[in-house]
């Protein structure tokens, strides 16, 4: 009997619920409580200091000294409060985790006296060893400065960790020479330039307007197991996704899962780690199985971009630490199990204004409508232009495994806006001449008036899209569950800036050049903009062949392949787009291509080396020692005469047996020969591809043998927990 397995089985059996008390049945009497607020900072600064770092705030200004000392003081007085002993710069290098050193507030004076200390020098900027972190050759080993500094537009929290408490402070990451190395300070960048960009667009329609937001609500898909077969499973815990494993006899077709009652284990955990992100300030509003077992989501309200995204990778290592707890484990991996759903982080992306209008939401009246009209119909066209960058923004080896899988969106990128609004933009680009009324009551005679006759929900939705209108904002779904949002947001948010910028532009030649009116001249645009866009955009099955086929007639791209997707980044296309505006110099995008080729090199590395050794370490040694098991049957049978067709059967099984070890054992040899044929090559890229379409091709031939021996080893004897037991196993 396979002792480790049988063992985590038994401790499953043995689990009960955690019981979690709550701090109040109000949530919102305890909502932000660990978060240092406008609440928390108004109460420990002066006036005239909380008023400056407000405006500071609002501004986007650099903080000087005094109002830096005097920030630091009250944050040190708050966090000691709460029984912080120390704080850390919070930051998200591109590893796609987040990092932290921790530094005591403890100091010593020149007298040797301990005291408690936190001047604003350590508030605005420190230093960790930046030659650690990936840079895609920006820094050498031997150069290892680099610094963390305050991004004041997100507000410092405390983490409650082993009893203890530690004030974080969110902060960028940036090299000695200046370049970027984390997802933080391009997204910051390109957050500011929407929001130039969007805000002379906004005044053709409100003069009021001062200033754009980016919101965005990330919805977060991912899987519970028992802690104990987590364990017992070698390739769960070095890669987050199961390398074998054969479908049990129940998966999700009977469709029984979705929005099902939530199991009493996963309640508790749910309500757990929705306490601790709740005192954090992250507003999660809904929980819910999904449709794979033991797959669930959670989902916050929207909120400012860059406070969504540190938000999002603050729950997902919130909920790693609670799951420890309730002996279960987070899996964040995109696909952990073959044959049922991966999992996605679904990002809901809209602009507002500071007057509080929702510039992707139709209105009630026809200038309303026209508003909405360009943006919806700048963002559309921002899409077509740059699909290949979006869908490089997704690009992982663990996502590449779910888009396009008949559960996720496809590698295709395309737009989904319903059948009413497909109906308003065809209309607008067959109309020649739009009649116009003057004044108050001007409206289009194009349908468009009979948008606010509909509800927000104006659109099915279409779940096979990978970029989709919901009713007030886009949905981009082929994000990846593990990524961190920033990387498909900064690409977003420039490709419509940039989109906008060029619409102002063309806009106002019509109305200086041309003396046409305003809005004639906006419409005669976007009419330009919705021909030259139509490519794009999809109302069908993205999950069809028949879409492959006339995707590609709409000469749009369908990149399956992480390597041959990130090739968009070295693009004079991409490079223009990104430099013209500041969000990355070439060198950095040069540096993030190599970084993303490199992590995709090393994933599938370490999971061919998993594979291999589970293979004929754990899998090989049981098969033969099983098929060994039918020998002797056969040879006792012989002993006392009794041949018969149970023999032959049984032959025929060590017969398969035999096939399917030699399978294994010459495909792990040649999947290690080829692997180190590939560590020798030198161009980055090209390792890339050749691991993709050489090392990744053996995975498939060594599973398929592994699975079926699965099914025919004696169920004590095999090493590894099974499917039935990881999903369906509470």
């Amino acid at each position: 009997m396979s002792t480790l397995r049988f063992k985590a089985l038994e401790l499953v059996s043995q689990r009960k619920p955690l019981e979690v008390s709550l701090p109040s049945h109000k949530i919102s009497d305890y909502f932000g409580e660990n978060v240092f607020s406008m609440n928390a900072m108004r109460a420990t600064m002066s006036t005239e200091n909380f008023k400056r770092l407000r405006r500071t705030i609002d501004a986007g200004e650099k903080v000087d000294r005094n109002l830096a000392d005097a920030v630091a003081a009250a944050m040190k007085t708050w966090a000691m409060s709460k029984g912080a002993t120390h704080y850390t710069h919070w930051f998200q290098p591109l590893t796609g985790a987040t990092a932290e050193k921790h530094d005591s507030f403890f100091d010593l004076t020149s007298d040797g006296e301990a005291i408690e200390n936190f001047k604003g020098s350590a508030l605005v900027q420190q230093e960790p060893d930046a030659s650690s972190f990936p840079s895609g050759g920006i820094r050498n080993t031997f150069e290892a400065r680099g610094y963390s500094a305050w991004d004041p537009s997100s507000p410092a929290f405390l983490i409650e960790n082993a009893g203890t408490r530690t004030l974080c402070i969110p902060t960028i990451f940036v090299s000695y020479t200046g370049e970027a190395l984390d997802y933080k300070t391009p997204l910051l960048k390109s957050i500011n330039l929407l929001s130039q960009a969007a805000l002379p667009v906004c005044q053709y329609f409100d003069k009021d307007v001062a200033k754009v937001y980016t919101t965005l609500g990330i919805e977060q898909e991912y899987f519970l197991v028992d802690k104990s077969l987590y364990e017992a499973r070698p390739d769960l815990v070095m890669t987050g996704r199961t390398l074998f494993g054969h479908a049990p006899a129940k998966g999700q077709q009977l469709e029984d899962h979705y929005f099902g009652s939530i199991p009493s284990r996963a309640h508790a955990f749910m309500v757990d780690f929705e306490k601790t992100a709740l005192k954090l300030g992250i507003p999660l509003r809904t929980r819910h199985n999904e449709v794979a077992p033991n797959q669930f989501e959670c989902a916050p309200t929207f909120e400012d971009a860059n406070l969504a995204v540190d938000h999002n990778q603050l729950l997902m290592d919130i909920m790693d630490r609670v799951a420890q707890r309730h002996n279960l484990k987070v899996l964040l991996h995109e696909k952990p199990f073959k044959g049922v759903n991966g999992s996605g982080k679904h990002n809901n992306w809209a602009l507002s204004t500071n007057t509080g209008v929702n510039l992707l939401s139709p209105g009630k009246k026809p200038k309303e409508n026209l508003q909405f009209l360009t943006f919806f119909v700048n963002t559309i066209m921002a899409v077509y232009k740059h699909a290949d960058l979006l869908r490089a923004s997704i690009a992982s080896a663990s996502n590449d495994h779910r888009l396009g899988a008949n559960e996720a969106p496809p590698a295709i990128m395309s737009v989904f806006v319903g059948q009413q609004l497909s109906a308003v933009l065809d209309e607008l680009e067959r109309t020649a001449k739009v009649p116009m009324e003057k004044g108050d009551n001007m409206y289009l005679k194009l349908g468009i008036d009979r948008i606010p006759e509909v509800l927000r929900d104006n659109t099915d939705r279409n779940r096979t899209s990978p970029f989709a209108f919901t009713g007030n904002k886009f949905e981009f779904r082929a994000v990846g569950s593990s990524a961190n949002s920033s990387s498909s947001m900064t690409v977003l948010n420039t490709i419509v800036a940039d989109q906008l910028i060029e619409f102002r532009k063309t806009v106002d030649e019509l109305i200086e050049v041309q003396g046409m009116k305003k809005e004639l001249a906006i419409i005669q645009v976007l009419r330009e903009y919705v021909a030259a866009s139509k490519a794009i955009r999809f109302e069908g099955n993205g999950y069809s062949r028949e879409w492959e086929e006339e995707a590609a007639t709409r000469g749009l791209s369908n990149i399956k392949s992480t390597p041959l997707a990130l090739d968009v980044y070295e693009s004079d296309l991409t490079k223009e787009v990104f430099t013209k505006h500041g969000i990355f110099t070439e060198l950095e995008l040069c540096a993030r291509h190599e970084i993303l080729l490199e992590d995709y090199i090393k994933k599938i590395q370490i999971e061919s080396r998993i594979m291999g050794d589970l293979a004929m370490n754990h899998v090989v040694p049981t098969a033969v020692a099983y098929q060994n098991k039918l020998i002797q049957n056969i040879r006792g049978l012989k002993e006392l005469g009794l041949e018969d067709e149970y023999t032959e059967t049984t032959l025929e099984s060590i017969r398969r047996i035999s096939r399917h070890i030699s399978i294994i054992q010459n495909n792990v040899f040649e999947m290690i020969r080829t692997r180190k044929v590939a560590n020798k090559v030198e161009d980055v890229r090209e390792k890339a591809i050749m691991y993709n379409e050489k090392v990744l091709s053996f995975f498939d031939v060594i599973r398929t043998s592994v699975d079926k021996l699965e099914l025919m080893v004696d169920n004590e004897d095999w090493p590894l927990v099974k499917y039935r037991e990881l999903m369906f196993r509470h």
